[in-house]
């Protein structure tokens, strides 16, 4: 389903994305409440899904580059966690646990093959998974994946303001499966998250910050609606999140529902399959 709505009259840039075909992807391990191994996973229909995901951002003009998947890596798929590029830099991931180690090193060797300036991560960081950027100002995720001393890492490798933000449900794990970058370039309106999700002192920062937020039900939240991608007019998300989908459609969004319920059973969605590549401003 979709529907379309120009939220600005002005130019926006166009996003380029990286991302990863599910070709091994099944659920073998567990490392996050998600993941059951003792379930069949439906490659297939995971890579149907991910095909769709990938025609939608091509029909909606996104460049798309992709990354070959390493055999026995089945979670490679959520590019996202690959690393962070902000300004041309790619700042490397460092994976908590040891099923996914690999992966760093592979996203980094793409991103140095492609002109990118590569900082290798010093603590453990999941990439996008947990690093957003809304205007000049990165908003970092921790408390079961990201170290806490990555954030201030981050702020120097780029430069920009970091704020911490503390998460506190294992099904929320990542930041980005409870805020939504809505609008990149930042502003009013420009999140959307699930306050419960965060620790007291994160949802004051959230409240201050972004006043107009969206704020998600649980049962969209539930369903990885946060778990998003838009590109500042048009939100890709999933077509389970309809109370989500309805309050983007009356904030001014367009919107577009693709479902990627099976790769869910790997703990990831639409942003875990997206990460964003952003050239360096002076470009």
């Amino acid at each position: 389903m979709r529907t379309r709505a120009a939220r600005k009259d002005g130019p926006m840039t166009t996003p380029q994305v990286l991302m990863c075909r599910p070709t091994y992807f099944t659920v073998s391990y567990r490392i996050n409440p998600w993941m059951r191994p003792e379930e069949h996973t439906d490659t297939d229909l995971a890579l149907r899904q991910w095909d769709t995901l990938y025609a939608t951002y091509r029909d909606l003009g996104f460049g798309v580059e992709l990354v070959d998947p390493l055999p026995g890596y089945p979670d490679m798929v959520f590019a996202a966690n690959g690393g962070t590029v902000i300004d041309g830099i790619a700042w490397t991931a460092r994976f908590r646990h040891t099923e996914r180690a690999a992966e760093g090193p592979a996203y980094g060797a793409w991103f140095a093959r492609h002109g990118l300036t590569v900082r290798e991560a010093s603590a453990v960081n999941e990439g996008e998974g947990d690093v957003l950027l809304v205007g000049d100002t990165i908003y970092a995720g921790t408390g079961f994946r990201t170290d806490p001393v990555a954030h201030a890492e981050a702020a120097e490798v780029f430069g920009r303001e970091v704020v911490s933000l503390q998460l506190v449900d294992p099904r929320f794990y990542h930041l980005d499966t409870a805020f939504a970058v809505l609008d990149p370039a930042g502003g009013p309106g420009s999140v959307a998250y699930l306050p419960s999700a965060f620790d007291d002192a994160s949802q004051e920062v959230l409240r201050f910050r972004f006043p107009d937020a969206v704020i998600a039900s649980e049962d969209d939240a539930s369903v990885l609606g946060l778990n998003c991608f838009s590109d500042g007019r048009t939100v890709v998300h999933a077509p389970q999140a309809e109370k989500f989908a309805a309050d983007l459609a009356e904030r001014g969004f367009g919107t577009v529902a693709v479902d990627t319920s099976e790769l869910r059973r790997g703990g990831g969605g639409i942003k875990c399959c997206t990460l964003e590549l952003r050239p360096d401003r002076e470009a």
